[in-house]
């Protein structure tokens, strides 16, 4: 067993560990951390795989982005644990079935993907070929030749879908409140000096009246 072989055997057993961990956590943020490592530990297999581009993305925007808001998410609201556990053995029958199902799908379809049968097979040269020009440029220059040029049209329709659900949840969450504070830039902009600043002119000191003459001021009521 070459180095390699043990390395990945390491970072998958951290990855079906962390994956466990997720789903039987009690508390939400140690379930959110024991994803943050599965994803660290699937990006260190990728970098077993020299994917190295798909291994920094996967940690740039999983770990740096999506997990880190999720985090924040869990860390922010007030999650009743107790309330969400209520029927989990109620409703543990039926998600053990579809997860049962779920399972032999995916295992289905894979040994069926790895099972390539010998009248498909491209002739050894030519595998050889685009072999070594993947290794000249990289699999990232590569990734990037094959996106833009073969797969630009799906790119640009995931573009837009992705769009498309961007501005359908700015519409779906923004709310015109009567009680939040918000600012008029328009208003901003046309604000004078006048407005805002009152200069008021005052004598430098003013003389005190002696005690006899606040007597003789006052009212004839209050003496």
């Amino acid at each position: 067993m070459d180095i390699n072989t043990a390395l990945f055997f390491v970072f998958a057993s951290i990855l079906l560990f962390a994956a466990f961990r997720v789903i039987t956590a009690r508390i939400p943020v140690h379930a959110v951390l024991f994803l943050v490592l599965a994803f660290f530990s699937a990006s260190c297999i990728w970098m077993l795989l020299e994917a190295e581009f798909l291994a920094i993305t996967l940690v740039l925007v999983y770990v740096g982005a999506v997990m880190v808001l999720f985090l924040f998410v869990v860390m922010m609201l007030d999650i009743d644990v107790d309330a969400l556990r209520e029927g989990f053995w109620k409703h543990f029958p039926l998600a053990g079935t579809i997860g049962a199902v779920i399972a032999v799908e995916m295992a289905w379809v894979l040994t069926r993907g790895f099972a390539v049968p010998e009248s498909s097979l491209v002739n050894v040269p030519a595998v050889q070929a685009a072999a070594k020009q993947a290794a000249e440029l990289g699999n990232t220059k590569q990734l990037g030749i094959a996106i833009y040029t073969q797969y630009l049209f799906p790119l640009q329709i995931a573009a837009v879908i992705l769009l498309v659900a961007i501005i359908a949840a700015i519409a779906l969450t923004l709310r015109h409140r009567k009680d939040s504070r918000a600012q008029d830039p328009s208003q901003q902009v046309r604000a004078r000096k006048a407005d805002r600043l009152r200069i008021v002119k005052m004598e430098p000191t003013r003389s005190v009246p002696s005690a006899a003459a606040a007597a003789d001021a006052a009212p004839k009521g209050q003496a």
